[in-house]
């Protein structure tokens, strides 16, 4: 059965787009009729001209084009918005997805570190919606933003992390009441503990992940992982449907940020997961 199209003909970039929820983007995308530019780092070239052969000939409603570009170089970044204006000639959505994470603490943080998720995570969005800005101007376009709950709220051993998810909460904020005048929406989502290659090398760097991956799940109210595509349904929404949406930060997390949860972190031993029966209050007559 044809599927109603979602946002045929329209041009979009995904940053980060060869795994995870930047691949399920793109095939969300490109499944709803848009022509999708996607790039990634140079060691991921092989595998994204794979995933373009894949979409080009799976009888997707639309186009999809791989472009290697490493954020951490704005020149990098220019070639990218480039290549998608020579190729199809406008721009109508960035979703700026590309970013990396893992866990540490302060004493053994350096600057450089710290530089090179900043780089990476805030800047490289900073300068992909910097060049991509003028064209989505023209077309009244929407910027989408890839943040992070602990972006909103912290998290445990995620200085480097959380700091730059959540600058890219406050520059999304600021985008939107800057760009409002040219009609280009800017918007942000901030995905839970949701399944990817980027969270199974994160719980990796526990002494055991198994146990880690049942605490993360006891943290949202779903009692689940979400999925990269369900992050990807609310990705073509904000683009899509939610025209009415600027400024906003759209959570994706099972409920993970609603209600109270254990915060004596020092007493909380890895793994452990609190199950409380609670008796019934009504009263048998």
């Amino acid at each position: 059965m044809a599927i109603q199209l979602r946002y045929p003909g329209k041009v979009v970039i995904v940053t980060g787009g060869t795994s995870g929820i930047g691949l399920a983007t793109v095939r969300e995308f490109a499944r709803h009729g848009a022509n999708v530019v996607f790039c990634s780092k140079p060691s991921e070239a092989e595998v994204g001209r794979a995933i373009q052969r894949e979409l080009q000939t799976c009888g997707c409603a639309g186009d999809a084009c791989f472009q290697v570009c490493d954020m951490h170089k704005e020149g990098d970044i220019q070639k990218l918005i480039g290549a998608t204006i020579e190729r199809y000639g406008c721009l109508d959505c960035l979703v700026n997805n590309a970013g990396d994470g893992h866990p540490e603490i302060i004493d053994d943080l350096n600057a450089q570190d710290f530089n090179n998720f900043m780089e990476l995570n805030a800047v490289g969005s900073m300068l992909a919606a910097k060049y991509a800005l003028p064209y989505l101007r023209e077309t009244r376009g929407n910027i989408i933003n890839i943040s992070g709950l602990s972006g909103v709220g912290g998290g445990k051993h995620l200085l480097s992390y959380s700091s730059s998810k959540g600058a890219i909460l406050a520059m999304t904020k600021t985008l939107a009441i800057d760009e409002s005048k040219y009609g280009v929406r800017v918007n942000s989502i901030s995905p839970g503990f949701v399944w990817t290659p980027l969270y199974e090398r994160y719980v990796s760097f526990f002494p055991d992940p198994e146990a880690k991956i049942q605490e993360d799940k006891c943290c949202q109210l779903l009692g689940r992982l979400g999925t990269a595509e369900e992050v990807a349904l609310a990705v073509l929404f904000l683009a899509a449907d939610g025209t009415f949406c600027t400024g906003a930060n759209l959570v994706v997390s099972g409920g993970a940020d609603v209600g109270f949860g254990i915060k004596n972190l020092m007493e909380l031993e890895p793994g452990h997961c609190a199950k409380v029966n609670l008796k019934s209050s009504s009263t048998k007559k």
